[in-house]
């Protein structure tokens, strides 16, 4: 018998954990059933199985998950949950890993909130990039929700005792039944002819249902379109709808919405009167800084003593001229050296002074003569001496 065939069960059990890990279909699976041999483990996991009239799974839900659970699950309550499938290797059991779970009866709108969430989150939906900055201090503030009811009244009261200087503007809307979806996008629409700061779009708490206007593409799309800022705030704390993800900001409930809208005015006044002691505190200082410069300059030499300033600059004046008239002598003495040097040379080089030493020149048709080739007899000269002139005749003329 050939025994290298044979593996494992921790192999075997490996090889297909590895294979539930790599099906992307078993990564993120919605199933629903009845939950049965529930436990709320000390460590604050659930255990418990899922199981329908033919099969069952064994369950795990942790607790950074279940935490965010509106309802406690209890034994053969009927439930929607998302999860995981992988393989528990120390019993070699499949299980599914729960994330998120909801009470059965709103299975069919939880899937619809799911894809459109997934399809607008793909298209850029819910981009930080699109976010606008909810403006600081609003002038104007309007409101897309429901006229009558809590929510309202809250955020109303709340704008007015926190900041009383903003000017509010409502626009009744349907908040809920199949018709609220037009008639919320109607009024978004409807706020930007209103020159408004910060626009806040909700309504109170209610179920899935209730709350299924804001999970509608056309009210996703109008919001993700409007110039204003808007401030989502639909249900309770542990609501999430399509509308808080596009908008460019998420309150938990409307009341926090109208706190997030506005400033507190008692902390603008002390901010306000923070700001007034920095800048009279600057001014004091700059103001007595320029006493102290004023008071250096007053004491100062020079301006208790000016004559002093014109006297040196005098000074320096003499100086600068006994400087200016000895440059001026030197270069009038270096020019007259430089020509008296060029007199003398040419000196040297005039011709005429040959004539103070017994020397004559001889010029024949007005050209000084220096071959006696060039004259034959009775021509006529003239001799150039020292203190004048000569004109003769050629008699002979011999080499």
């Amino acid at each position: 018998m050939k025994t290298n065939r044979y593996i494992t069960i921790s192999t075997l059990t490996r090889y297909l954990k590895d294979k539930f890990t790599k099906d992307e279909n078993l990564q993120n699976i919605y199933l629903k059933g009845e939950i049965s041999n529930f436990k709320s483990h000390s460590s604050g996991h659930y255990y418990f199985s899922l199981k329908d009239d033919f099969s069952k799974i064994n369950a795990i839900m942790f607790n950074s998950y279940n935490k965010k659970l509106n309802f406690t699950p209890k034994e053969g309550m009927k439930v929607l949950v998302c999860g995981r499938i992988n393989i528990y290797e120390p019993t070699g059991n499949y299980q599914i890993y729960v994330e998120e779970m909801q009470e059965d009866g709103i299975g069919n709108l939880y899937i619809e909130f799911e894809k459109l969430k997934e399809k607008l989150s793909k298209e850029g939906y819910f981009d930080d990039s699109h976010k606008k900055q909810i403006p600081k201090f609003p002038k104007r503030i309007g409101i897309v929700s429901s006229d009558t009811g809590a929510a309202i009244k809250d955020i109303i009261t709340t704008i007015k005792r926190r900041y009383p200087i903003c000017e509010i503007i409502l626009f009744p809307s349907l908040v809920q039944g199949d018709e609220a979806k037009y008639d919320i996008v109607k009024n978004i629409e409807k706020a930007k002819d209103y020159n408004i700061d910060t626009l806040i779009v909700g309504r109170g708490g209610g179920s899935i249902e209730d709350l299924w206007p804001f999970n509608e593409e056309i009210v996703a799309k109008a919001i993700y379109d409007c110039d204003i800022p808007i401030i989502s705030a639909v249900g309770h704390e542990i609501d999430f709808t399509i509308s808080d993800f596009v908008a460019d900001l998420r309150a938990a409930t409307p009341t926090a919405a109208a706190e997030i809208a506005v400033p507190n005015i008692l902390d603008v006044s002390n901010y306000l009167a923070q700001i007034n002691i920095r800048v009279n505190e600057s001014m004091y200082q700059k103001i007595n800084y320029n006493y102290l410069l004023l008071d250096s300059f007053k004491n100062s030499y020079i301006i208790k003593n000016p004559l002093f300033l014109y006297e040196n600059k005098k000074i320096k004046l003499d100086n600068l001229n006994e400087k200016l008239n000895s440059i001026i002598k030197n270069n009038l003495n270096d020019v007259n050296n430089n020509l008296n040097n060029l007199i003398e040379k040419l000196n040297l080089l005039n011709p005429l002074n040959i004539l103070d030493r017994g020397y004559s020149i001889t010029y024949f048709n007005d050209k000084i003569l220096s071959d006696a080739l060039k004259v034959k007899e009775n021509d006529e000269i003239k001799i150039v001496l020292k203190n004048g002139k000569i004109t003769s005749k050629i008699e002979k003329v011999e080499l």
